[in-house]
């Protein structure tokens, strides 16, 4: 009988699910810490500077050096519903269109690097344009740039792919795109540039990624590598508990059948292969075939 699958939310099959809830979790826990303010009497005043500023980018240097985590933070930060709707709704039609397109591997990098190319230009503006220097105490916040990067990401793969079909056989995708990116440039003429202009950012960093992964690159790579390493390391216990019963069950655990079952050279050999790949990668690295292999090595092991 095949194997039945299930998808998990945190599966590495799930990019876009996990951004999605990262997002609505600290919009909920960021509402909940400030009734938590309101019911202890405190000013709002108090919530900012308290507990929301240490979340989203500051433009100052200074203070950015002691806050070194909000470069990451500050892309899943947003108090308004409206926004969080707006970017859930663009980061789901669009996040779901590059899974299609080309797999969610990509997804988690082009949000990662959208989202700093975002602030790098918020920040070349803040600093280095002398009518934006008032703004050189503000802070930066939310996924905008980040949504961006994945938005003009997809469009620069597939222009021409179609959406609402029932409508004179779709609309080309770089015409909603061009809407979503003029709606948001049109800030760039406002005194809020600065914030409008991380936009720019985030587009020139879509653009450049999925060049560059039709040239045959992997601008992402090093994010798969670094993660699973981390995972082999902190999950080694749990491996190294979880490899002796799958041994014991394949050999050692005969219960009411016969102690001993003869087993191939070249079998015995695959199965020791598989076992140090669970061992180094984890079970879900085996692929479908070789978790039949060795449920079927269980199995007659089991019947004898």
């Amino acid at each position: 009988m095949a194997e039945k699958k299930y998808t998990r939310f945190l599966s590495e099959d799930n990019p876009l699910l996990q951004l999605l809830f990262a997002n609505m979790m600290f919009f909920g826990l960021l509402h909940f810490i400030q009734i938590a303010y309101v019911l202890g009497n405190e000013p709002v005043e108090s919530f900012i500077n308290g507990f929301y500023n240490y979340f989203i980018l500051p433009a100052d240097f200074e203070i950015m050096l002691h806050r070194p985590w909000t470069i990451i933070t500050h892309m899943f930060v947003q108090l308004s519903i409206w926004d969080l709707i707006g970017n859930m709704l663009f980061l789901w039609s669009f996040g779901y269109l590059l899974q299609d397109l080309i797999g969610s591997k990509h997804l988690y990098p082009l949000y990662l690097y959208g989202g700093i190319a975002g602030i790098l230009f918020f920040l070349l503006a803040v600093h280095f344009i002398p009518a934006f220097a008032a703004l050189s105490s503000s802070f930066y916040t939310g996924p905008r740039a980040a949504v961006i990067a994945i938005a003009v990401s997809v469009t620069t793969l597939s222009p021409q792919y179609r959406v609402f079909p029932m409508i004179n056989g779709g609309i080309p995708l770089w015409v909603i795109t061009l809407v979503f990116l003029l709606i948001h440039f049109a800030g760039l003429s406002g005194n809020a540039f600065p914030f409008h202009f991380a936009a720019v950012g985030g587009a020139v960093a879509g653009f450049l990624y999925i060049k560059t992964v039709q040239k045959g690159k992997d601008p992402g790579g090093w994010m798969h590598s670094f993660y699973h390493f981390l995972k082999t390391t902190f999950t080694f216990r749990k491996q190294s508990a979880n490899l002796n019963p799958i041994r014991g069950r394949l050999f050692y655990q005969s219960g009411d059948t016969m102690p001993y079952k003869k087993i191939t050279e070249r079998t015995e050999k695959k199965i020791d292969a598989l076992l140090d790949k669970i061992h180094l990668s984890g079970y879900d690295s085996l692929t479908n075939d070789e978790k039949e292999f060795l449920k079927r090595a269980s199995d007659s092991d089991n019947k004898m």
